[in-house]
């Protein structure tokens, strides 16, 4: 085992002076910021990960324990190595991590956790890409979706657009970063539950433009044959996802409750709403900011 977590803290330190420094920050839809600065000593193969500037602990639930942001970093310098190492504790001996006391990355009881690691940590890992040069910043959000009664409960995460990088364009409609699940397939869930998925389709061009394009977003509308009770979780609808050296920025997402007739009424991406039969959601996800000019 020994062996093994040489082998992936060698590779880390061999990775990590073909890095810049540089920094970033990204802004949440409340006004609140993840910022992070990252110091390359080349000579010994070490980076300093400084989260200072990040807002402080949060009055709603978008805060994320220590771990949290860990393994984003983790993730982030993994994603810079060119081998396939093992993923263990070797990898972050040459990482140093710095985190303000009492911010939203080191909340303090009572504050309460529940976006940390759906919301916050894609905020941090777009923080670390951007900072690092190494991509635009991704939608972002997982789309939390939630609808239920006494009866029926479902959840699901909703895919969109990735950023753009020196040499890619962003990938369509895709579960991107921190995101770990996947969409349930729209026969199984019109079997098991009393809904219909009445259009699913990619948001053609509204990945941020550049000289490499980012990812486009996608739009998903179901429509409730019973009453449900919905919640949404949902981040990138009034501040857009970051180019990255000159690229524009992404689109934002929207949610709308849907009436029985059509007409829509636009909702707050962090709220929750009644449906009644007939009546359903329309959720359009995020895109991903486009690279250089």
């Amino acid at each position: 085992m020994g062996f093994v977590q040489d082998y992936a803290e060698i590779c880390v330190r061999g990775a990590i002076p073909n890095l810049a420094s540089g920094s970033a920050e990204v802004e949440f839809d409340q006004g609140c910021k993840i910022a992070v600065s990252i110091t390359v000593d080349e000579s010994k193969g070490k980076a300093i990960v400084d989260f200072v500037g990040t807002s402080d602990q949060q009055a709603d639930n978008f805060n994320a324990p220590e771990p949290i942001t860990r393994a984003a970093i983790l993730y982030a310098f993994r994603c810079m190595v060119d081998e396939n190492i093992p993923m263990n504790a070797g990898c972050m001996r040459p990482i140093e991590i710095r985190l303000p006391e009492r911010s939203m990355l080191t909340p303090q009881y009572p504050a309460a956790v529940v976006a940390g690691n759906v919301e916050v940590s894609q905020a941090v890992t777009d923080c670390l890409f951007s900072a690092m040069g190494a991509m635009a910043g991704a939608q972002g959000t997982m789309n939390n979706f939630n609808f239920g009664n006494v009866q029926y409960q479902y959840y699901e995460t909703i895919c969109g657009g990735t950023g753009a990088g020196p040499n890619f364009d962003g990938a369509d409609a895709v579960h991107s970063h921190m995101t770990n699940t996947r969409l349930t397939d729209p026969e199984v869930l019109e079997t098991r539950y009393p809904v219909l998925l009445e259009d699913f389709h990619i948001r053609r061009g509204t990945g941020g433009s550049g000289k490499f394009k980012g990812g486009d977003g996608v739009h998903r509308q179901i429509r409730f044959l019973k009453p449900m009770d919905v919640s949404f979780l949902c981040g990138h609808r009034i501040v857009p996802p970051k180019g990255l050296n000159g690229g524009s920025e992404g689109q934002v997402g929207a949610n709308y409750k849907l009436s029985a007739t059509g007409e829509k009424t636009k909702v707050d991406g962090r709220s929750q709403i009644e449906c009644a039969a007939g009546e359903g959601v329309i959720i359009q996800t995020p895109s991903g900011g486009g690279y250089g000019q």
